[in-house]
């Protein structure tokens, strides 16, 4: 069931199910309920609101993570400075800290690099090293641009590859336009943007067709371009936004693999096809620096009558490369950090223990989450619920049952504490369905523990900052981070409260397409080292 949160919530499912029906049925008799029956204030709620709002330190926390940590990818300097900086932290509030190692990855060091254009012009290019790219060793090696052509089959492709000898290799489509879609939209007339989509669509649809001519997948050309003697491998992934492309990892390990940006790829890429033999020189100081630790960082206020039984605040420590990992994840860690901050000085002795977990190696696989939920199984076994941010920097706007039958029961009542100014835009879905593992809840809810995804609103998330070179500070919206920290620290303090562990009881999940029910989704292993990936 969809809906906006009440503030006529009452204690106990049969409240909550006869005032759902009332509001649905007779909202004049809800409102004059509402009148009649003010919600209680409570104390702790005020100074939980009193303390975020006068004392915050989410700016000095997200200037200390984004601008002076930097983008935090596993096994690289960055990762493991944001470990370090986390513990001394929550230390610095009195809360104590460590960094639990659970696997181990192939260390990487970025270091300088520079594209530039030699012919035929100088300029110089913007772009930069994909995640553990192989490096020129700081020499600067200069090559002619080309384009991956079409072929007419997997042979012809091969008869090809000599070619790249020596050579720098394009190999992600061109864009026929730098201008996203809702810009074509305003502007243009319905002919013109029409034309343009069909364009589009033809394009993509010939380089579909060129990449399965080589008989590659596209992860796996960049390997046979290297061992073919090319001396780098240049991609675009333009996220469909002004200036925003997709950073990940390298897919070559011999030759250096660079994203370039959209305006630049398409500069190299009419000059290859006109036949103007571009050149670049490219210099990069990258090092491999052999297998590291990866951590995740566990704090925690220890309970006072139920020690042994948890509340836990999750969000991932770890980005990507392309930015400085600000709205995915800088956002929920500093927020999750916050509300730590915050109830360690309204409620230093809550009932239950509230644990607080940064994980490492999100973007990778959920690693960190998932090592943590099969390390721990006594701490697993008696959580109360977890309470997960991970999708930028809006104030959340949807929270998820995730599959729990009496969801609906507890976290209504824990919403209920929260003041109306926070819950009044929030929608709930209960007792909704478990998430198959796109944040680190589900490493949790496979577990049969209740997770909760807070949901966000997008601020354009997916195309502007998720995974892109413009995910950094900047792109932060202060006011809705303190919207969250309110909202996770009192259904927190809530949840610790509780006079017992909540019931976690599971739906029985619909049937899929052919018919058959669906399973409850599976405790899935880490991965812990980085061979292979």
């Amino acid at each position: 069931m969809k809906h906006l949160i009440s503030t006529s919530m009452k204690a106990g499912a049969f409240g909550l199910l006869f005032i759902f029906s009332s509001i649905h049925d007779n909202p004049v008799h809800a409102q004059r309920m509402q009148q009649q029956a003010p919600k209680p204030v409570d104390p702790v709620v005020e100074r939980i609101v009193k303390e975020a709002k006068e004392n915050s330190e989410l700016e000095l926390l997200a200037f200390e993570l984004l601008d002076v940590v930097g983008p935090r990818l596993v096994g690289t300097p960055g990762m493991t400075k944001a470990n370090e900086w986390a513990v001394k932290t929550f230390e610095r509030w009195g809360i104590p800290a460590k960094n639990q190692q659970f696997g181990e990855w192939h260390g990487w060091e970025r270091g300088i690099s520079h594209i530039d254009m030699t012919h035929p012009r100088t300029k110089s290019i913007s772009g930069t090293q994909l995640a553990w790219s192989p490096t020129t060793k700081g020499k600067a090696i200069e090559g002619e641009v080309i384009a991956l052509p079409e072929f007419q089959d997997s042979l012809a492709f091969r008869k090809w590859l000599p070619q790249v000898k020596g050579k720098y290799v394009m190999v992600s489509m061109p864009q026929p336009t730098g201008r996203p879609d809702w810009n074509w939209k305003e502007y243009a007339t319905p002919e013109s943007y029409a034309r343009m989509q069909k364009v589009k669509d033809s394009i993509n649809v010939a380089w579909g067709r060129r990449i399965r001519a080589t008989g590659l997948a596209p992860n796996s050309i960049p390997s046979v371009l290297e061992d073919a003697g090319a001396v780098g491998i240049l991609s675009s992934y333009w996220s469909g936004e002004f200036g925003a492309n997709k950073i990940f990892g390298a897919r070559s390990h011999k030759a250096p693999s660079l994203d370039i940006s959209l305006e630049d790829y398409g500069i190299l890429y009419r000059l290859a096809e006109k036949g103007y033999a571009p050149r670049i020189k490219v210099e990069t100081s990258s090092k491999h620096v052999g297998n590291v630790p990866s951590f995740n960082t566990i704090a925690e206020i220890k309970g006072s009558e139920f020690p042994n039984e948890y509340v836990i605040l999750s969000a991932h420590l770890d980005s990507w490369e392309g930015g400085s990992g600000a709205t995915d994840n800088g956002t929920g860690t500093i927020a999750m950090m916050e509300v730590a901050r915050v109830l360690k000085q309204v409620l230093p002795n809550p009932k239950r223990t509230i644990l607080i977990g940064l994980w490492g190696s999100e973007e990778q696989g959920l690693n960190g989450s998932r090592a943590f939920v099969l390390d721990n199984p006594e701490v697993i076994e008696k959580t109360q619920a977890v309470f997960n941010l991970d999708n930028g920097t809006g104030r959340v706007a949807n929270i998820n049952g995730s599959g729990f039958v009496h969801a609906y029961d507890f976290m209504g009542r824990w919403l209920e504490a929260v003041p109306r100014e926070i819950t009044k835009d929030i929608q709930t879905q209960f007792p909704g369905s478990p998430g198959g593992g796109g944040s680190d809840h589900a490493s949790f809810v496979a577990a049969g523990v209740p997770g909760f995804m807070l949901s966000s609103l997008s601020w354009g998330y997916f195309n502007n900052t998720w995974h892109t070179n413009l995910d950094t500070y900047d792109k932060l919206v202060f006011d809705d981070l303190l919207s969250n920290v309110i909202l996770t620290a009192v259904l927190t303090y809530k949840a610790s409260e509780e006079p017992t562990l909540v019931n976690r009881e599971k739906r029985v999940l619909p049937a899929g397409r052919d018919g058959r029910g669906s399973d409850w989704p599976a405790i899935r292993q880490p991965r812990r080292s980085g061979v292979g990936y």
